[in-house]
């Protein structure tokens, strides 16, 4: 009889490719892979460590599965990702209910660890994070018609505020033919649209071939793979938006008219003060290179309030600057003061309350935005890939090309026929629902 496996993954969608490799190993090794705990021999918690609300999560998510342990068949805890990279000796010695702990390095010895905890032993290795493996086989956890593509890990931009360096080390970037190998793997499994990621997208390439070269990338992959419908670019970051990168999202058919450009700040001592690269002028002028150069893109953007030192002036700066902006999409998140890391030390800490009520008050401001554009596209017609059927609503959703895959708003439609999940259809909007879209499905649609 076979171990059974199963998973939590938790953080973002780079660690949710580790847990995808993760899987492939396990499922060439025999095991079998089962989506309810309940039915697991060993669970895997594949691990978020970037702010504090991640680690109590990945906490939460250990100690539930405890229970398991307790009352019912499973007989092991193996805890991956960046809390066990970060946190690697407080988890040995703090969280008793955990039976392995693999470091981002270690990683490839999830089978050993498994069949170490299935017999009652206990399985702990780190090393670090640069040895993590980015390539292999993958078991694909997202739904059959989208995957995400990592094409580096780690990050060289050392912002005063976040971990990720400490965690998942340099930057360090994959050859463009094993990116385009893997793309060809993908499309080959059915995957229509192509979710381009890593911790700073923009960088790729500058490591191994001396520049930043993701125009070049998605020339290839374009290139190579000329049939997915839809290829996706996540954090890049303005300082290396390059005439180059705008020319090739601007003239490549497969590539979506929108991209994921966190700015953080708009205040010109809160950027020094975080350690970001480039200051408001470089924010401003790549979102202006942006829209000149590829009218109706669409930008989604993040940024942090109740930074150290952010005073009144700095946020109603950063403020203005959204009111104006007036980004497609947007999040806020409040600062959150993290060990090890630059700003952990800084003076001017800025009240809990304080943050969170400017963190409200960015994100007023953006739905009244979201509404008016919003608005603006009643009576269009909007390519959808489906999604779904929401029994709540009793309508069909998905996403236009404009949203990204669990972060971004919905559009809800209802349709003659049945259509599938994956299936792109045309839908008339119809109406405006908080940030989604109501309408309904045209006969006309693409598989």
């Amino acid at each position: 009889m076979s171990i059974k496996v199963g998973f939590i993954s938790l953080g973002c969608p780079k660690n949710q490719t580790d847990l995808e490799l993760m899987l492939a190993r396990v499922n060439n090794a025999g095991f079998e892979i089962v989506e309810e705990d309940i039915r697991a021999d060993v669970m895997i918690v594949n691990t978020c460590a970037f702010i504090k609300s991640a680690k109590e999560e990945s906490i939460e998510a250990i100690l539930d599965l405890d229970w398991l342990k307790k009352n019912r068949s499973l007989k092991g805890i193996v805890v991956t990702g960046c809390m066990a990279q970060r946190y690697f000796d407080e988890i040995k010695s703090e969280l008793p209910e955990v039976d392995a702990v693999l470091s981002l390095g270690c990683e490839g010895e999830i089978c050993e660890a498994i069949k170490k905890v299935y017999d009652g032993e206990k399985y702990f290795a780190s090393s670090e994070p640069e040895k993590l493996v980015m390539e292999g086989d993958r078991v694909v956890s997202t739904p059959p018609y989208t995957a995400y593509l990592r094409i580096a890990d780690g990050c060289d931009n050392r912002c005063s505020y976040c971990a990720i360096p400490l965690i998942r080390g340099g930057f360090r970037s994959r050859k463009i033919e094993d990116v385009v190998a893997e793309a060809k793997v993908l499309r080959g499994l059915g995957v229509k649209e192509l979710c381009v990621i890593a911790q700073d997208t923009s960088a790729y390439g500058r490591d191994i071939y001396g520049k930043p070269s993701l125009d070049r990338l998605l020339k290839e992959i374009c290139r190579e793979v000329p049939d997915f419908e839809w290829i996706r670019l996540f954090y890049c970051y303005p300082d290396k938006i390059t005439d180059s990168l705008i020319d090739a999202i601007a003239s490549l058919p497969q590539v979506v008219k929108y991209i994921d450009l966190p700015i953080q700040h708009i205040s010109e001592p809160v950027l020094k003060r975080m350690n970001r690269h480039g200051g408001p002028e470089v924010v401003i002028d790549a979102i202006r290179r942006l829209r000149e150069k590829i009218p109706g893109i669409a930008i989604r953007t993040t940024v942090m309030t109740g930074f150290p030192g952010e005073t009144g002036k700095d946020f109603d700066e950063l403020l203005a600057f959204v009111k104006e902006t007036r980004f497609e999409r947007l999040g806020s998140f409040v600062y959150s003061r993290e060990e090890g890391t630059p700003a952990y030390r800084f003076d001017g800490r800025v009240p809990r309350k304080t943050a969170e009520r400017r963190m409200e008050r960015i994100m007023e401001a953006q739905f009244d935005i979201a509404q008016e554009l919003n608005a603006a596209k009643i009576g269009t017609v909007q390519t959808v890939l489906v999604e779904g059927w929401d029994p709540v609503s009793e309508r069909w959703f998905g996403r236009t090309a404009d949203s990204a895959p669990e972060i971004d708003p919905k559009v809800y439609f209802t349709s003659g026929r049945r259509p599938a999940e994956g299936d792109f259809v045309k839908v008339k909007i119809e109406e405006v629902l908080d940030y989604d879209l109501l309408g309904k499905a045209l006969r006309e649609d693409k598989k």
